[in-house]
């Protein structure tokens, strides 16, 4: 068995939707996934990229991924990574995949001179949990994530009184 990660190329993206999918349908979320091959496209290979992409292969097949964006820590004041998501087939688990996509992705970061590795995993998903302690992470218990999305951040970004001291670039 032979493993292999490389980045994401544009042709991937049917592919990348396929991946969300299927980790849409393991976390029970199927039913939240409006996203495109057009706006994967757009998003991640356009102009301006707001996420990377990396393949994980199992024996010239792929079988996972691990999207990622950057993020900036002002206590740090360094550059970090997210991982949105990072998911690895069914029959291709316990192989190391999903370890070798943490470790490049790693390995990125400290290449791009990152503070720190952050992600979020769903607090009933105890093989990803466990599996995360094993490498090392640490859950943030202080921490809670907050969301805003559709009509709440639309009025948000609305109820504003108009004030603007953004300067264009």
């Amino acid at each position: 068995m032979s493993l292999a990660i490389r980045k994401a190329q544009r042709s991937d993206v049917p592919l990348i939707l396929t991946f969300i999918r299927d980790l849409a349908a393991y976390e029970k979320l199927e039913h939240e996934v409006v996203a495109t091959a057009e706006a994967l496209d757009a998003y991640l290979f356009g102009s301006r990229p707001a996420a990377e992409v990396l393949i994980g292969e199992c024996d010239g097949e792929p079988a996972g991924f691990a999207l990622f964006f950057q993020t900036f820590s002002t206590f740090l004041a360094r550059p970090g990574l997210y991982l949105e998501d990072l998911f690895v087939r069914q029959d291709a688990r316990n192989r190391g995949l999903g370890r070798e996509l943490l470790s490049e992705l790693a390995r990125i970061a400290v290449e791009r001179d990152c503070g720190r590795l952050e992600w979020s995993v769903l607090d009933w998903n105890e093989p990803a949990i466990a599996f995360y302690r094993r490498l090392g992470a640490v859950p943030m218990q202080e921490w809670t994530v907050n969301r805003l999305t559709g009509d709440s951040l639309i009025a948000l970004a609305k109820a504003g009184s108009g004030v603007r001291s953004i300067t264009p670039s």
